[in-house]
C-alpha cells in the first residue's frame, strides 16, 4: 500500500476539481445538481448517506471518493465504529479488492479523524 496523506490529496482533488468546473461548467454543474440531491438529507441523514457512498467509493476502488466521503462522514457526526462498520460492509460485497480498498479507507479515516470536527447546525 502506498503511503498517501489522504488530507494533502483530498485538497489536491478539490483543487482540481474547480479547475474542472470552471473548464467544464455544464457538465460539473450537473454533477454537483446530483450530488446535492443526493446528499441532501431526508429519509436519511447525512451521515448515513455518507457511509454509503464512502462503502461504494470502496468497493469501486476510488481513492478520492474514500477521502471525500471519509472526510464528510466525520464531519456529518459519524463515529469511527461506524464507519469501521460501513466498511466490513463494502468487503462482503467486493471481496479480496474490497479488503484492500477497505485498508485505504481505513487509512484515510486514521488521518482525517484528528482533525475533522462535526459540523453542528442551530
Amino acid at each position: 500500500m502506498d503511503q498517501t496523506d489522504y488530507r494533502e490529496y483530498r485538497e489536491r482533488l478539490g483543487r482540481h476539481i474547480k479547475c474542472l468546473r470552471t473548464a467544464l461548467p455544464e457538465a460539473t454543474a450537473g454533477f454537483e445538481l446530483l450530488r446535492r440531491g443526493a446528499l441532501a438529507p431526508g429519509v436519511l441523514d447525512g451521515k448515513v448517506k455518507e457511509r454509503i457512498a464512502l462503502g461504494i467509493g470502496v468497493h469501486q476502488g476510488s481513492k478520492g471518493c474514500i477521502a471525500f466521503h471519509v472526510h464528510d462522514a466525520l464531519r456529518a457526526g459519524a463515529g469511527r465504529a461506524e464507519i469501521e462498520g460501513g466498511i466490513g460492509v463494502a468487503l462482503l460485497i467486493g471481496g479480496g479488492p474490497g479488503l484492500m480498498n477497505g485498508a485505504e479507507a481505513l487509512e484515510a479515516l486514521d488521518q482525517f479523524e484528528a482533525t475533522v470536527l462535526p459540523v453542528t447546525t442551530g
